[in-house]
């Protein structure tokens, strides 16, 4: 259990975090007919101001501009695309309104974004038992994740995206595309840049690799081992598989840590100070990396916790949209 100061600390940055309004996007295009299959589009924001874009009307004229790197993206079809894919525990009370203030935040710095919703939580009944399953006894409450529909609308979602951006966001460029997942949504871009190393069977599997830049996973739930030995999100990675009886079953289909290498470049960005997902889940992903013949980057942050990789007041924020632009342009 974490101690009173981290606890404190923890939920002062969730607070700030989550302190800031939603922002409307500029455009929202369907990927599905579930009312959870959509995605909102951000157009980089070209005005020279620092507040926040608030739609259409504002994205002209808000933001900070698109700064150093926008040079590097002249004469090109479009400007870098960022994928955000929140995060929540996979759970339904976490929908994508409460990172629209980050992705608002990569706006004004110049990037094309999409911010993807998918199906969470719900179908599958709360699990209850001793100590050891998902959760306390008598525990009720939100589960995590749905199987398999959120890896299908993760996997739906992209592969609908090239054609979604060129009719919602014709800023964007697809072929300059990075993926950027907070906690549960780190675990899901890891994951949706591994379909191509997906066990055969897998109904998500693609012929090749996708054809991203990179991947900037923010405290990811990348090692479901792990993850799980931890409790992280109050035993979120098995509810997501549909119980410790299918836990082991789909573990090769689901835990980013066992599809490697993916040959694609791979960033993730883990406070040290993180309580909700700890540090020793990022790492892991990033040994089993090396231990697969791939190098992926791992920054950790001091004194940084969970949420302020996503919170545009803090300066680990700003680190982030770094990594980003450093795989991007």
């Amino acid at each position: 259990m974490p101690d009173d100061e981290a606890a404190a600390r923890d939920a002062a940055e969730e607070a700030s975090a989550f302190s800031h309004p939603p922002v409307t996007p500029d455009a929202t295009a369907r990927y599905g007919d579930h009312p959870d299959q959509v995605i909102d589009f951000y157009a980089p924001r070209t005005g020279t101001g620092t507040g926040t874009g608030t739609g259409a009307g504002a994205s002209a004229g808000a933001g900070a501009g698109m700064g150093a790197g926008a040079d590097a993206g002249a004469g090109t079809d479009g400007v870098p695309l960022v994928v955000v894919l929140h995060g929540g525990a996979w759970r339904a009370p976490y929908d994508r309104l409460h990172i629209t203030p980050f992705a608002d935040f990569l706006a004004r710095r110049g990037f094309a974004v999409a911010n993807v919703e998918y199906r969470r939580g719900g179908s599958i009944p709360a699990q209850t038992g001793p100590a050891g399953s998902t959760g306390p006894a008598g525990s009720t409450g939100p589960v995590a994740g749905r199987w398999p529909e959120t890896f299908d609308d993760i996997a739906a979602a992209l592969d609908a995206l090239p054609g979604l951006v060129r009719e919602a966001l014709p800023q964007g460029d697809p072929r300059r595309m990075v993926l950027a997942g907070h906690s549960a949504g780190g675990h899901l871009a890891l994951w949706a840049a591994a379909r191509h190393v997906l066990p055969a069977d897998a109904p998500w599997r693609t012929a090749r690799p996708a054809p991203l830049r990179g991947v900037v996973a923010m405290a990811p739930i990348a090692d479901f081992a792990v993850a799980e030995k931890l409790d992280v999100c109050g035993g979120a990675t098995t509810q997501l598989l549909g119980g410790q009886d299918k836990f082991a079953e789909r573990l090769p289909y689901a835990d980013p840590s066992l599809l490697l290498p993916t040959g694609i470049a791979t960033t993730l960005v883990q406070g040290r100070a993180d309580i909700v997902v700890p540090e020793a889940v990022a790492e892991a992903y990033a040994d089993a990396a090396a231990k697969s013949g791939e190098v992926v980057g791992l920054t950790l942050l001091e004194d940084v916790g969970h949420f302020p990789l996503i919170d545009p007041a803090a300066d680990a924020c700003a680190v982030v949209a770094e990594e980003i632009a450093q795989l991007a342009w």
